[in-house]
């Protein structure tokens, strides 16, 4: 079965909608496009407070851009503990922290070159 296009816009507005939908906080996209020898062209961050709410995240992200785009991620790693979770759609891979673990790894800082666009909460 042939894989379907789905556009990077498409899939970043479905994945900003899950984690809105559970008010997942500090959501940054970073546009990787330009750097050179980066494995996706976008990396979405963002924290819970909790690893009942960073796997509510995960949950929401998963069954909104299956019901919207008929899409599942590719690979998600992390879930057992809900402190990093990653979720990897190929094109764009999905970094959900605990707040305490998003501030030691700092993964933004290793992406400096990358353009951030962070999405403010509304709510």
């Amino acid at each position: 079965m042939a894989k379907k296009n789905i556009s990077n816009d498409d899939l970043l507005a479905n994945i900003i909608k899950g984690i809105e939908e559970v008010k997942g906080n500090d959501i940054d996209i970073l546009d990787l496009r330009a750097i050179d020898n980066t494995v996706c062209d976008y990396f979405v961050i963002c924290n819970g407070t909790s690893n009942t709410q960073v796997n509510s995240i995960v949950n929401s992200v998963q069954k909104i851009v299956s019901k919207e785009l008929k899409d599942k991620p590719w690979h998600v790693e992390g879930a057992e503990n809900g402190e990093w979770v990653l979720m990897d759609y190929v094109n764009i891979v999905v970094h959900v922290f605990q707040k305490h673990i998003r501030e030691y790894y700092n993964i933004e800082s290793l992406w400096g070159d990358a353009k951030i666009t962070t999405i403010q909460n509304k709510y």
